[in-house]
């Protein structure tokens, strides 16, 4: 099971019948994979669309059905379309149960960053910024390290997404929940020791005398 695998399986246990929930651009879009059996969520995408499915098999994507980032989605009988007023009038009102993003990094008291590198072109900054400040849960999917690098770090180098502090982050390696300004280590990967998550994080973690491994 590669890393992306192992994230998104992960987060789809946070799902609960009935929710509304954003999926960001990359490694989220999977979680709509890994939706438990019986159990129906209601996904949205912020270019206006509620009602997406798991990622459509090769040759059958539809070139006008796609996700915020351009990315071929599915929809399930009964979606909806609408434009980016109604959108983000969900989102900014506070309607979204959860929403599930990237991240570039998260520093040790939730704050994320993931819109932008300096001295490099983003076509803008899209709902990041509306998304994590209107959502009831914030949950950040990404790879614990980049290019050997922590990424979840003491202060976040890179400029913030939102004041507003993320409750979930979800690695290859970790569960790490934000809660009262501080990181706390839920549950490490299969495979994965409390050591090696600790070597790989800057971030001061509280680190409980159990830590179980992550069902997926």
């Amino acid at each position: 099971m590669d890393a992306q695998e192992i994230i998104a399986r992960r987060i789809a246990h946070e799902l609960r019948d009935g929710m509304l929930v954003n999926l960001g651009i990359g490694i989220p879009t999977l979680v709509a994979n890994h939706v438990p059996a019986g159990m129906h969520v209601y996904f949205q995408s912020e270019n206006g669309l509620i009602g997406t499915g798991p990622v459509p098999e090769p040759g059958m994507a539809q070139r006008f059905l796609t996700d915020a980032g351009g990315k071929p989605v599915s929809a399930l009988p009964g979606a909806c379309a609408f434009d980016s007023a109604m959108s983000f009038a969900l989102i900014r009102g506070g309607h979204l149960d959860m929403t599930v993003l990237g991240g570039l990094q998260v520093d040790e008291t939730g704050r994320l960053a993931n819109w932008t590198i300096p001295g490099k072109m983003v076509p803008g900054m899209g709902g990041a910024m509306d998304l994590v400040t209107g959502a009831k849960r914030v949950i950040v999917a990404m790879q614990h390290t980049a290019k050997g690098k922590a990424k979840i770090v003491r202060e976040c180098s890179l400029p913030l997404t939102s004041a507003r502090r993320v409750d979930l982050v979800v690695t290859d390696m970790a569960v790490i929940a934000f809660a009262d300004g501080r990181a706390r280590l839920l549950e490490t990967a299969p495979g994965v020791s409390v050591a090696d998550v600790l070597a790989a994080t800057e971030a001061r973690l509280d680190v409980p005398e159990s830590v179980p491994t992550m069902g997926l």
